[in-house]
């Protein structure tokens, strides 16, 4: 029997939600079939099988989480010896001795990147699979069986006949015939069950419905927690006089730029600091974590090379990125290794913020929503469109000086008509 472990499938991604099995115990298979649909903070892949022969056990059920590394299904391959059964149906051991590694295997494990999962000599890429006749990628079948859509009841939209995100969504949307009750059956009634007094607990009075938190949520909290463990934030705000601004200014353009004009007066905050070590680092690139809202949860995902960017490269940077994250199809590589944070989240509601740092970085800016507000000109009073900053820092790299000359910079920048 071969075991079969979880690899990683983003570069360090401690587990994974099982979103559906493409086989069940029994099953022969080839190496390179589909063998389960998996759901990361990253994106929904499919793994393929790294063997051929019966599928012997599924360690886990839809919805259930998998560590990296641990058991994921179990083999009986021909011609192979039986090896120990998984972890999880092996009896107590007597030492403690690990079991020696196997010698070889047909396919080692690739180096199973999000999207990007490696095969023998092919690579499946969000590969779009035939189900019951239609053509789907994993993240659009994972959407429909949370959102209880019958993809054979969809009329697909994509290239070449594939259902898309919003086939799905515009499908949930629709209202769902109500079936008639079904008539009770002839026969003798049933008997009355027997019922047991519980006391109940406060979570028996919530007034909805609990659920679990997966996927992109569930590795929001991790990270949120880790921030508030090893994070000292300190916040400090302002408001950037925009009045000057020529009509149609990109105003998340704009809010990149006025990074790299407050990192050339502090490069303090255009850093990493390593607390263990006691160390920082401070960048002579800037590559920026742009916060994106989904209703899985948020994504933080870089913008590479703003420093030497135009304004027309940074927006078609900014439009690709957010279709990768709403398709879930972001590229590894582009949810790491950013230098600096930025959140936008006046594009909905709201002033000021303590947005949360995630290490390593030092330092995030937050943007509210855009106001009108009366100011003072030369005696006079004039009306001018005004964005209010929240900087929040790492006081353990940064001091308060530091930042206030951080954020003074980029308030004269966006100062500027273009």
């Amino acid at each position: 029997m071969k075991v079969f472990n979880l690899p990683d499938l983003g570069e360090g991604l401690p587990d994974a939600e099982i979103v559906e099995w493409m086989v069940a115990e029994g099953d022969e298979i080839r190496v390179d079939d589909p063998l389960v649909s998996m759901e990361t903070a990253k994106a929904v892949v499919d793994v393929p099988s790294p063997y051929t022969g019966r599928v012997a056990k599924l360690h886990g059920q839809a919805g259930d989480v998998i560590e990296t590394g641990k058991p994921l299904a179990s083999f009986d391959v021909e011609g192979e010896p039986e090896s120990p059964a998984a972890p999880d149906e092996q009896a107590p051991a007597a030492a403690t001795e690990a079991p020696e590694p196997e010698k070889e295997s047909p396919r080692a494990d690739s180096g199973t990147v999000v999207g990007m999962m490696e095969t023998s000599d092919r690579v499946l890429s969000e590969q779009v699979s035939n189900v019951a006749g239609v053509k789907v990628t994993p993240a659009v079948r994972a959407l429909a069986r949370k959102l209880k859509v019958e993809l054979t009841n969809i009329r697909p939209s994509g290239k070449d006949g594939v259902v898309t995100r919003a086939d799905v969504e515009r499908a949930a949307a629709q209202p769902t015939p109500v079936k008639a009750p079904a008539a009770p059956a002839s026969g003798p009634a049933e008997k009355p069950r027997e019922t047991t007094t519980v006391q109940a607990s406060p979570a028996a009075h919530a007034t909805g419905e609990w659920e679990a938190i997966r996927g992109t949520r569930r590795t929001m909290a991790r990270v949120m927690s880790a921030s508030h463990q090893q994070v000292v934030p300190t916040s400090i705000m302002d408001d950037a006089d925009i009045h000057a601004w020529r009509h149609g200014q990109d105003i998340t353009v704009r809010l990149l730029r006025s990074l790299w004009a407050g990192a050339a007066a502090e490069p303090g905050l255009n850093a990493w600091f390593d607390g263990e070590q006691n160390m920082r680092v401070l960048h002579k690139r800037m590559d920026v974590g742009v916060a994106v809202d989904t209703p899985e949860g948020l994504f933080v995902a870089a913008l590479r090379g703003i420093h030497q960017s135009s304004e027309a490269m940074l927006r078609e940077s900014l439009d690709r990125l957010r279709d990768n994250v709403v398709n879930r199809s972001i590229p590894p590589e582009d949810l790491k290794d950013y230098t600096i944070m930025l959140s936008n989240f006046g594009v909905f509601a709201g002033r000021y913020a303590t947005p949360i740092i995630t290490p390593p970085c030092v330092a995030i800016i937050a943007a509210g929503k855009i106001r009108q507000e009366v100011v003072p000109v030369l005696g006079g009073f004039e009306v001018h469109r005004i964005i209010p900053l929240s900087l929040t820092f790492d006081h353990r790299a940064v001091t308060g000086g530091e930042a206030a000359r951080f954020l003074k910079a980029m308030l004269d920048d966006l100062a500027l008509p273009e």
